[in-house]
């Protein structure tokens, strides 16, 4: 616990003065170093361990955020897939079929989906009230992991290990139906909470059913999320993604549900706006 209090402490300001203070440009900047990072993690998880390849394919993901920010140019990203496929088979050719493509498309689909997804966040923050919306993605996904956790620490210490009930005993037994609950509850809590304070700020005018609506589906998709990068590391038998982050464990322990929560975020403030 004390490491992750440490974590949030340095953490939190920091991403505060990325996504408020300093130029716009450094919201791609580091959501590219996250997306790399993340992506070397899931590499190292399913083995694909050929150095350049790797080198390669942790390079796409890091071009993926500056391409959205950049206006998604179709010309350039034929460009940058048609090198990358270049690269690869070269690599192929000369390793003498010691290279898997199993394995390279796999690292591909991580490159690409944990960028992509990430980037999210770049282009809510080149939306219009970019200043009330371009936090609420990772303020709901780590709210929700946090009052799920606590939820579910509270239920133990009161009941017991017998008295709780498993949510997904196979893929992660220390997650709870009580701490689901709980994390669900904190979504819709901070997503309120998030809007009065925004209101107070910036004076705008907040649609608190919709908040509402993005609290409780931000919620359930950050779970959604936790458990699936939980079903990846349980099927290559690892405890974590890296050790980067202490009291988490790597990139992918912590961005696992803003993977998942930022798209949607996406998806409904050009569906529903809660600010005007």
């Amino acid at each position: 616990m004390k490491n992750r209090l440490l974590v949030a402490g340095v953490g939190i300001p920091l991403i505060l003065l990325v996504l408020f203070v300093l130029p716009e440009p450094l919201t791609p900047t580091a959501i590219a170093l996250l997306s790399a990072i993340g992506t070397y993690e899931a590499m190292h998880a399913i083995s694909m361990n050929h150095p350049r390849i790797a080198l390669y394919t942790a390079i796409v993901a890091m071009i993926v955020p500056f391409w959205v920010y950049g206006g998604e140019s179709r010309t350039v990203a034929l460009a940058v897939l048609l090198v990358y496929l270049i690269l690869v088979f070269v690599e192929a050719f000369l390793s003498r079929f010691r290279v898997k493509i199993d394995r390279v498309g796999s690292a591909l689909f991580f490159a690409l989906v944990i960028s992509y997804c990430l980037s999210s966040i770049v282009r809510i923050g080149m939306m219009d009230l970019r200043t009330s919306y371009i936090l609420l993605p990772l303020a709901l996904a780590f709210a929700t992991d946090a009052f799920a956790m606590l939820t579910g620490m509270f239920v133990r210490k009161r009941k017991g290990d017998e008295g709780i009930r498993q949510l997904a005993p196979v893929l992660s037994p220390k997650k709870t139906v009580e701490g689901s609950i709980g994390g669900l509850v904190g979504g819709v809590m901070v997503a309120i909470l998030y809007g009065v304070v925004f209101h107070f700020i910036t004076e705008v005018t907040v649609n608190y059913y919709f908040l509402a609506v993005y609290g409780i589906l931000g919620a359930v998709i950050s779970e959604f999320g936790d458990l699936s990068f939980s079903y990846i590391k349980r099927t290559r038998k690892i405890k974590d993604f890296g050790t980067l982050l202490p009291g988490h464990g790597g990139v992918l322990d912590r961005f696992d549900s803003v993977i998942f929560c930022a798209p949607l975020m996406e998806i409904l403030i050009d569906w529903i706006p809660a600010f005007k």
